[in-house]
């Protein structure tokens, strides 16, 4: 891709690891199981993706509350996730509440609290931290409000009924095995840009990434070969992806492959990547989320290898969908409720490119 072009792109859009360590990561591991219990209509969202489904319901939802916490307002991510529940919420009949966490561990606890005290009759939540939240889930079951957690995960100890998400370490997989076809026999030179340290997600969708690089080298070559050369975090953004970038550039201009957690942490670091006229030279995996900028560099360039879908709009509905489920009767649920895997490149791009997404 010709430095020009590059430059076209971003102006539409201006708005050494241990081995025994990664292999204990790798092969200590197993696949998270898909035992996704989304009706067969969940499929990933595309371009011409609805919001607001009617679902079916044998009791009265007129007038029931559903309330939900999201982390913080600050992201695409997670506007769209809000205003896919709130749609199909309203769609149906019910009533929407909202609460933000505002990026704030204390002020999303007390912004739980609040929903549970005006009565909601289910919680959908988005916990901001694994641990700090599962006080709040139990409290709402005291008060005989069932909890679903979207998006994110929370520890064992909370109660909740399923964690709604996008099966991360499947889509990390699909992204990996990609990329190990692209280069083959070729020595990859690595930077892993992370969201921050410690996220569950995260570190589910690194271990992914990592898993489908090694096991697809390992059927097609025979052996591994995989160089990690440094790891940066960006705290899920686009000013921390271009300064870890920078830094990467700096200390390691070897670098070949980006490989990344999100599309986010990542969108900032081509900036810095263009800058440096090394748009020919390295290519970006994302492990996730189908974000519409990142599609966009898939489809115009060649720098921007893949991403996987993690759809804020499915997300939404099945949350909402599983609520309405419960509150008819429904208790056999699986822990984690995934939506599909799927793996967005140049051949698929254009179905998923919604220009007018919020996400």
């Amino acid at each position: 891709m010709k430095q020009n072009t590059i430059q076209s792109v971003l102006n539409a859009f201006s708005k050494p690891f241990a081995f025994i360590i990664l292999l204990t990561l790798f092969f200590g591991s197993c696949v998270e199981p898909n035992n996704s219990s989304a009706s067969n209509n969940s499929n990933s969202a595309s371009a011409n993706e609805s919001i607001g489904e009617v679902i079916d319901s044998k009791i009265d939802l007129k007038g029931k509350k559903i309330g939900y916490c999201t982390p913080s307002l600050n992201a695409p991510y997670y506007q769209a996730l809000q205003k896919s529940i709130k749609e199909t919420v309203e769609k149906n009949g019910m009533v929407f509440l909202s609460a933000d966490g505002q990026n704030d561990i204390n002020k999303q606890v007390a912004a739980v609290e609040d929903l549970i005290t005006k009565g909601v009759d289910v919680l959908l939540l988005n916990p901001l931290d694994p641990d700090a939240l599962v006080g709040v889930t139990k409290a709402a079951k005291k008060a005989g409000i069932p909890v679903f957690i979207i998006d994110s995960s929370i520890s064992p100890d909370a109660e909740y009924v399923t964690t709604v998400q996008s099966n991360n370490l499947a889509n990390g997989m699909l992204a990996g095995e990609w990329l190990a076809k692209q280069f083959g026999k070729k020595d990859m030179n690595i930077a892993l840009l992370s969201g921050n340290a410690g996220n569950p997600v995260g570190r589910t969708r690194k271990q992914g990434l990592l898993q489908g690089i090694t096991e697809e080298q390992l059927r097609t070559l025979g052996h591994i070969n995989l160089n990690v050369k440094t790891q940066m975090y960006t705290n899920w953004s686009y000013a921390g992806g271009l300064k870890a970038m920078e830094d990467v550039l700096v200390a390691h201009p070897d670098i070949n492959v980006v490989i990344t957690e999100s599309d986010v942490c990542v969108l900032g670091a081509i900036k810095a990547i263009a800058q440096a006229g090394k748009t020919d030279d390295i290519l970006i995996v994302a492990g996730a989320d189908g974000q519409k900028e990142a599609i966009k560099y898939i489809m115009d360039s060649d720098f921007y290898g893949c991403t996987a879908m993690n759809s804020p709009v499915q997300i939404g509905k099945n949350a909402v969908q599983y609520s309405i489920q419960y509150m008819n009767g429904k208790r056999d649920f699986a822990k984690t409720s995934y939506t599909p895997p799927l793996l967005i490149t140049k051949d698929n791009a254009a179905q998923h490119y919604n220009p007018e997404a919020l996400f």
